[in-house]
């Protein structure tokens, strides 16, 4: 009889301790869980933006279905430069993704399919095939020189023939920037970290 209760006892500690020990491990699983969505939702709102690349604008740079993570701090503390990738916001449901060839105050030039900033050609060979030709549009035509209001920036795709840019719908507003393009991380076999260019204009 007595070695009856004691069993009943010892069982009932066990059944004890093993709920206990699942209610520790869901409550750590739950605690994982939320501090996980808030350095996500952190990310999301001050840091990271992810984007997917939609047609082939920026082809073969940047191809059509790959996925990339913007950083969104680096303009508080430097204003874009010409080379930049950047994400900006074209439409209310639509992100663009480009290159900046024009600053603000620049001169800019289309002539002989070659893009001319302040009288210089751009330098464009690191990225653009020598087959690339660059036609004007309906903001900037071919021999046409605007000048880039404060503020604003000129951009471009690197499929020059299949891309809606700045040559057709102008400069855009930099508060229309949402982030520099960093890393490509989906599909995982095309990893890498964005490359930016710097030229020799103005230098």
């Amino acid at each position: 009889m007595y070695e009856s209760a004691t069993t009943e006892v010892s069982n009932k500690r066990k059944v004890t301790e093993i709920f206990g020990s699942i209610g520790k491990a869901i409550y750590s699983l739950i605690e994982t869980v939320l501090v996980a969505l808030v350095l996500a939702i952190v990310l999301y709102l001050f840091i990271m933006t992810p984007h997917e690349v939609v047609g082939n604008s920026m082809h073969p740079t940047y191809k059509n279905g790959e996925f990339l993570m913007a950083n969104k701090i680096s303009y508080r503390m430097s204003e874009p430069q010409r080379g930049d990738v950047i994400i900006f916001k074209f439409s209310d449901t639509q992100d663009f993704i480009k290159r900046i060839v024009g600053t603000p105050g620049d001169e800019i030039m289309i002539k002989d399919a070659k893009m001319y900033i302040n009288g210089e050609l751009l330098d464009e060979s690191s990225y653009l095939a020598e087959s690339v030709i660059t036609n004007g549009g309906s903001y900037l035509h071919e021999g046409q020189t605007i000048t880039i209001p404060d503020g604003q920036y000129f951009v471009c795709g690197d499929n020059r023939t299949n891309s809606s840019d700045s040559r057709e719908f102008g400069p855009i507003e930099e508060s229309k920037i949402k982030g520099k393009a960093w890393i490509v991380y989906y599909p995982f076999s095309e990893f890498r970290v964005v490359q930016h260019e710097s030229y020799s204009i103005g230098l």
